[in-house]
């Protein structure tokens, strides 16, 4: 456990000043539709350089903010006399410089680095107006460079959009690179990956708690497809659900005190409300028809998940309080693993046409369906990001099972895990 904590140390976060009235927000409609024209300069040392350093910072913020789709970059090999000067502060900054190379959007940092530990100042300008819209001084040690990357990467995001981005965050997944379905833990650009169990059988399933850095994840280690608790930073692990037949599909509420899941202990596959104590405290659905894969609506009251009671598998959704049952999907012939945006009323989930599994969103009242994925390959278990701009979910062309993340519109699309890993099952944490 000692190499999982220190690959998840936290970085220390202090704020440097930054006067209100100059963080006015800009405002955005949505990714790649209003490219802001910004200015990523490389970070410089306030001391002695260290070049590989500042390389791994530019690239995992350059990474993070490309994959926002709300900037066009400005060529670096443009950059005047004023890239390469240090200074921080406002009145260190050139801003006619910036302008005529058509900059609205400035970055600017500098970092320092004494023995381990690792200083990171950043600033964001609006060149326009020549103001501050945010600044931070960041303080780790050298292990944290990436962490701190993506920590400035959503304060970016959230100055801008009023939401902070999910690139500090996690992605869980289940690997079968040791020959067994095991549970790993990565960053979301697929670095870092952590192996979390060594069940030496069948993982699956996984999915985070909102409330604490646990998940829960279903496995046959002792032979029947039990529901599993693991704490991540103390490793401490327990079996949470373990009724005759299936125990599948847990998915913890928005609240994180009840999990929903699925449960034939009775002799069909239901959907059940459960306590994090591993309680049963409600039984959802009562059809002879196979329900599984729930997920939760953002305000906790609905649950959408699959059923095959109409003949073949689509999306519905059951009111956790009345127990109301109606259908979401009616095109296709094999409709699954839905997922809630945690933001708004709109569910991805996936679709088999001709072999193939493609991604698709709809809103909650069956309107504006739209095909997000195309190809060959299959597109599965789809997961959003915490601010429900991103996707991350399973890809398979055939020749391998890796993990691939999106924006929510379907652009952007990128691998994030090695095809060698035979990764798959994702699922994306909340604010780490």
């Amino acid at each position: 456990m000692k190499i999982l904590l220190r690959l998840f140390v936290a970085v220390v976060l202090t704020f440097v000043f930054v006067c209100p009235t100059l963080a006015s927000r800009i405002e955005i409609s949505s990714p790649g539709q209003q490219a802001i024209p910004l200015a990523l300069n490389s970070i410089l040392p306030i001391t002695a350089a260290h070049a590989e350093v500042a390389a791994e910072f530019n690239r995992v913020l350059e990474y993070d903010l490309e994959l926002s789709g709300l900037f066009r970059f400005i060529d670096p090999a443009s950059f005047l006399s004023d890239a390469r000067r240090p200074g921080l502060q406002r009145s260190d900054v050139n801003f006619p410089q910036w302008r005529v190379l058509g900059t609205e959007l400035l970055i600017k940092g500098g970092y320092q680095l004494s023995g381990d530990q690792l200083t990171v100042d950043m600033r964001l300008y609006d060149v326009t107006s020549q103001r501050l819209l945010t600044g931070r001084r960041y303080v780790g040690q050298r292990s944290d460079v990436r962490k701190i990357a993506h920590t400035f990467a959503d304060q970016v995001l959230e100055q801008l959009t009023g939401e902070s981005g999910p690139f500090a965050t996690k992605v869980a997944y289940i690997s079968e690179q040791t020959g067994n379905k095991e549970l790993y833990l990565m960053d979301i650009d697929g670095h870092g990956a952590v192996r979390l169990t060594d069940h030496r059988s069948i993982v699956l399933n996984p999915d985070f708690s909102s409330r604490s850095k646990e998940l829960i994840f279903t496995s046959y280690r002792q032979e029947n497809p039990d529901l599993f608790r693991k704490e991540v930073y103390t490793g401490q692990e327990s079996r949470l659900s373990f009724q005759l037949g299936l125990n599948i599909s847990g998915r913890y509420s928005p609240d994180g005190r009840q999990i929903a899941l699925t449960l034939s202990k009775d002799g069909n596959a239901e959907l059940y409300l459960m306590g994090t104590n591993g309680t049963l405290l409600k039984r959802l659905t009562n059809h002879y028809a196979i329900d599984v894969d729930p997920s939760w609506s953002p305000d906790g009251n609905r649950i959408a998940f699959v059923s095959d009671r109409l003949g073949n598998p689509h999306i519905f959704i059951v009111d956790i309080h009345t127990r109301e049952v109606r259908r979401l999907t009616y095109d296709g012939r094999y409709n699954a693993t839905p997922a809630w945006n945690p933001k708004n009323e709109r569910i991805v989930f996936s679709r088999m046409e001709d072999g193939t599994f493609n991604l698709f969103t709809i809103n909650v009242d069956g309107t504006e369906e739209r095909q997000i994925t195309f190809g060959p390959a299959s597109k599965e278990h789809p997961r959003w990001s915490p601010d429900g701009r991103f996707l991350v979910y399973s890809h398979d062309d055939g020749r391998g099972k890796t993990l691939w993340m999106m924006r929510a519109d379907g652009s952007g699309a990128r691998r994030i895990a090695a095809a060698g890993d035979r990764a798959s099952h994702p699922a994306w944490s909340g604010r780490w």
